[in-house]
């Protein structure tokens, strides 16, 4: 059973913990002499909850970070651990990501702190990773391997896939949500995702458990009906750019509907028209 508020051991030596706000998964992956710490969260006081709670829970130095994706609740808090000399790992596309995306919202909510007044992002220092990964490789970090796959674009162009092959887990950031639907937007590929899903099927095995970006693990079959909804998207953005059809005149399939909100629907069309061919 899934307790909010602690850390829940997923696998061996493999934890979630579920944190608000925004149900933020952080995973902790221990070895032999250290722990890696999968997400950041928001800022810098949540990232210190992290550390705290992590050192109490786990008796382990922190040997090293790694972000699932660019956006700022999974990566706000990289400057605290920074600034321990810890390492960060992450994808290559996570400085650019910064500049067009998560930099100007920085910047917005700081002139405009109305709009996000829960933020708390006066102190926040956008911190890139210091390991940038092109590249699927296996790290060795505390004593435990630990596979980094670079994903195609889906939910931003900066997703990893994070596997722990002897406890057959899998970190997959927003491009999996269970506690609520998969966000758009902030540089989402909504036409991409359906491919990036088909890829990380070809390696999750069943049995296999899957830790979600936001919410509680799940399995296989849950990532195979999420790969459904998004194939129905996809081919409905698909045929609504190639006749011509207005972004408020699309028709979604009613699975569609029933997972996205209408908001959400919407925003997917908007960056579906941005990014294809012909979309200007």
């Amino acid at each position: 059973m899934m307790i909010e508020g602690i850390w829940n051991q997923v696998a061996p030596g493999v934890f979630q913990r579920r944190y608000d706000p925004l149900d933020i998964s952080v995973g902790a992956v221990l070895g032999g002499h250290g722990v890696t710490i999968i997400d950041t969260r928001n800022n810098e006081r949540e990232a210190r909850e992290i550390i705290d709670e992590a050192a109490a829970q786990f008796g382990l130095p922190i040997v090293a970070v790694i972000n699932t994706h660019a956006h700022y609740d999974h990566t706000f808090g990289n400057q605290l651990f920074a600034q321990q000399g810890i390492p960060i790992y992450g994808h290559h596309r996570i400085p650019a990501h910064f500049e067009q995306f998560e930099k100007p919202r920085l910047e917005l909510v700081r002139r405009s702190p109305e709009l996000e007044p829960d933020m708390d992002w006066d102190g926040v220092q956008l911190t890139p990773p210091n390991h940038l990964l092109e590249d699927r490789c296996t790290l060795s970090l505390g004593g435990r391997d630990i596979e980094v796959i670079p994903l195609g674009e889906g939910h931003t162009d900066t997703d990893l896939a994070i596997h722990i092959p002897d406890a057959k887990t899998w970190f997959l950031g927003d491009i999996i949500e269970q506690s609520g639907p998969p966000m758009f937007g902030s540089g989402a590929h909504p036409m991409g995702w359906p491919g990036v899903l088909e890829f990380l099927l070809k390696h999750i095995q069943p049995g296999d458990v899957v830790v979600p970006g936001h919410g509680e693990p799940v399995g296989r079959e849950f990532v195979i009906q999420q790969l459904h909804c998004f194939e129905q998207l996809a081919a409905t953005l698909g045929a609504a750019l190639q006749n011509g059809t207005a972004i408020k005149d699309i028709v979604f399939p009613a699975e569609v509907r029933a997972l996205w909100p209408a908001d959400f629907l919407l925003e997917a069309a908007k960056d579906a028209y941005a990014q294809l061919p012909g979309a200007q």
